[in-house]
C-alpha cells in the first residue's frame, strides 16, 4: 500500500468512526432525521430482538419510542474496522445506559453492553450504515427511585444552543427545498 492509499484509508477509518459517533448522538438526542441521513437508501437494522428490518422502519420505530426515554446514553468503546474499497465492515462495542418510565411503577434503570456488526458502504461520497447487526453481550435493568428530569424535549436540548458546529445541528424532519 503507498502513501496515498494508506492516507485515504485513514480518512475512510475516521468518517466511518464518526458515523458510528452520529448514530449515538442521534438517538441520545432525539433527532431522527441525523438518523435517517446516517443509513444507505437499502439499509437494514437488525437490533437483537429488539426491532428487525428496514432502517426506515428502525428510525420509525426509535422515534415513537423516544418520548418514553427520561435519560438515554451512548458511548462507543472499540472500533474495528476493514476496508473493501467504498464497502467496509467493523465492529463496534459499546454501553448503552437508559431511565425508562413504567406505568404505574418505578422506573427502570438499564445498562447494557452491546456490539453492532456492521456493513458500511460509500454512498453518494458519505460513509453509511448498509446494515446493522447488534449482540446484546450485558443487559442489567433495575427498578429505581429516579428523581432526575422528565423526558427531555429535544428543541430545548442545551447543545444546540452551545455548539455551532454542522455536526451539532439538529436536522430538520421535513427538509426545505433548495
Amino acid at each position: 500500500m503507498n502513501a496515498h492509499e494508506r492516507l485515504q484509508a485513514l480518512i475512510d477509518k475516521d468518517e466511518i468512526r464518526e458515523l458510528a459517533l452520529r448514530y449515538c448522538r442521534g438517538v441520545d438526542r432525539k433527532d431522527p432525521a441525523l438518523l435517517r441521513s446516517l443509513y444507505t437508501n437499502d439499509g437494514i437494522d437488525n437490533h437483537a430482538n429488539i426491532f428487525r428490518g428496514s432502517a426506515s422502519a428502525y428510525v420509525d420505530f426509535l422515534e415513537s419510542s423516544f418520548q418514553f426515554i427520561q435519560i438515554g446514553a451512548r458511548y462507543v468503546c472499540n472500533h474495528l474496522i476493514e476496508l473493501d474499497g467504498d464497502e467496509a465492515s467493523g465492529e463496534v462495542y459499546a454501553l448503552g445506559y437508559h431511565i425508562l418510565p413504567i406505568a404505574d411503577s418505578r422506573p427502570i434503570e438499564s445498562f447494557v453492553g452491546v456490539r453492532y456488526l456492521d456493513r458500511y458502504r460509500r454512498e453518494d461520497g458519505q460513509w453509511r450504515f448498509a446494515s446493522r447487526e447488534v449482540v446484546i453481550d450485558l443487559d442489567r435493568s433495575r427498578t429505581v427511585e429516579h428523581r432526575g428530569a422528565k423526558p427531555m424535549d429535544p428543541e430545548e436540548d442545551l447543545s444546540y444552543r452551545v455548539l455551532a458546529g454542522e455536526h451539532f445541528q439538529r436536522r430538520s424532519t421535513n427538509p426545505v427545498p433548495d
